[in-house]
């Protein structure tokens, strides 16, 4: 049995689910976020919200993509657990450094353009 192949496609599919549920997640709250940095200005709000969703999906789908090239070969199914669970874990927290160096980047840059 190749293991690699089943390890891409359940890595893929946990990744990919994950990626989408936070990204969901942080579309439907940042509306409110960006709303509040930026008062009187809703439709502005939600074009940085939705510009920002779309590179969200963007850089961390392509990243995940890209770890499959550094797989090892997988000879057995607790080498594939092992190995999927780095991934997963590597990846999310990728995403909670994004996703707070995003909000840091955004709180400081509308702070500044507002003053």
């Amino acid at each position: 049995m190749n293991y690699n192949l089943l390890g891409y496609g359940i890595f893929i599919s946990v990744i990919v689910f994950i990626i989408v549920i936070v990204g969901k997640i942080c579309y439907r709250n940042g509306n409110i976020f960006v709303a509040a940095l930026i008062p009187n200005h809703l439709e502005l709000c939600q074009q940085i919200n939705k510009s920002l969703l779309v590179s969200y999906y963007l850089v961390n789908i392509g990243y995940c993509a890209m770890t499959l090239i550094g797989w090892e070969t997988i000879n057995n199914p607790l080498q594939l657990a092992e190995v999927l669970a780095s991934k997963v874990a590597i990846i999310i927290c990728i995403l909670s450094v994004l996703h707070y160096s995003n909000i840091f980047l955004l709180t400081n840059t509308i702070h500044k353009l507002i003053k």
